[in-house]
């Protein structure tokens, strides 16, 4: 039969059983579409379509019955399937990676004679899992209206605002028209009830027809995407104009501006390894780049955030909101606050930056990218 496959072939390239695909058609959740001159089942491009989507739902984790919803909504089509399946991995991955450092930070415990107790062995595999990137940033981040100022100017007369990873919702301007996509349940959850609408997507995949909003902004976020310069094209894609809040790498010894990098965590140069320079990211959207300032005060507990207040480094719930210290791992963590530590104590940390003392703000390369 032309342009249709039996139910053999089908259930050998889609590595299931021959039972499932007549389950799956007994329960109307793929009925194939013909059936060859012999009876038997036959799936035409748009029903092995309709499996792909059914089966990926099921790997995910998804019941029979969310699945018939999910592949059965008459807005959705097969771009959209696409999408939402992607944020989905993404999201997975993310719990995997969350997982992985937890693993590590148990082995080290170990090898070093430190007692893991029954709530800690649960805690990696429990809720509380994710939390280790996400579950902290209510406690300490937060907009920063001086920085607020600078991105709220760059946006302009815009009414209609796509906030990319969005996250918790800080810096989102209560006087448009905002709609949120943020891939992480966790930060989703932590949304404040009355934000703005949050969509569950990720920035190299966003579910929206070209150019559906005057502008889109993404605060602090690129560098936890998976392809920040197909995010960012995306959000040109999708909107009229561009704002970015960013990090620059191109500067020679860029790691040497601030102190923490410097003095106590070498390791941050090769986080960042893989990010895209500044001046690739700018081109990518055709923006131009605007320093952003970090106050001393700065209410945002952004990595930067406490330049001038070094003692901050040395609260565990401090920089359990900053994705950085979980990405080089618990051993630099805990020699970079032992470090510190002892050099408060010494006096040695305010020898090396008493030119700190008498500045309102640092240029410690955060960049805004206008498009």
């Amino acid at each position: 039969m032309e342009d249709h496959w039996t139910v053999g072939h089908v259930a050998e390239l889609a590595g299931v059983s021959v039972r499932t695909l007549h389950h799956y058609d007994e329960i109307g959740l793929v009925r194939p579409s013909a059936r060859t001159s012999a009876g038997y089942r036959a799936y035409s491009a748009a029903d092995v379509q309709r499996l792909r989507e059914v089966l990926a739902y099921r790997r995910l984790g998804f019941g029979l019955r969310e699945v018939a919803e999910l592949v059965g909504d008459p807005s959705t089509d097969a771009v959209a399937h696409l999408r939402r399946l992607r944020g989905l991995l993404l999201e997975r991955r993310d719990r995997a990676d969350a997982m992985v450092a937890a693993i590590d930070r148990e082995l080290d415990a170990r090898a070093n004679g430190v007692k893991v107790t029954p709530e800690e062995q649960l805690e990696m595999l429990g809720a509380r899992l994710y939390d280790e990137i996400g579950g902290a940033y209510t406690a300490t981040r937060r907009t920063e209206p001086r920085i607020a100022a600078q991105i709220w100017e760059a946006l302009g007369d815009a009414r209609t605002v796509l906030n990319v990873g969005a996250g918790t919702g800080s810096y989102e301007p209560g006087d448009r028209d905002v709609t949120a996509v943020e891939p992480s349940a966790v930060m989703r959850g932590q949304r404040p009830a009355g934000c703005a609408p949050c969509v569950a997507a990720a920035a190299e995949s966003l579910p929206f027809e070209d150019r559906s909003f005057d502008v889109a902004m993404a605060v602090s976020t690129v560098h936890h995407w998976g392809d920040p310069i197909a995010g960012l094209r995306e959000m040109r894609r999708v909107a009229r104009r561009v704002v970015v809040l960013t990090f620059d790498t191109d500067e020679p010894g860029w790691q040497d501006r601030f102190w923490l990098t410097r003095d106590y965590l070498p390791e941050f140069a090769a986080v960042l390894a893989r990010f895209p320079s500044l001046a690739g990211m700018a081109d990518a959207i055709g923006a131009r780049a605007e320093p952003v300032p970090i106050p001393w005060d700065c209410s945002d507990g952004l990595f930067e955030a406490y330049w001038r207040r070094p003692a901050a480094y040395l609260e565990d719930h401090v920089r359990r909101a900053m994705s950085v210290w979980t990405k080089v791992g618990p051993q630099a963590e805990r020699r970079a606050v032992r470090s510190l530590a002892d050099d408060l104590g010494s006096g040695r940390w305010a020898e090396r930056n008493g030119d700190l003392a008498g500045l309102d703000a640092a240029d410690l390369g955060l960049r805004l990218l206008i498009a």
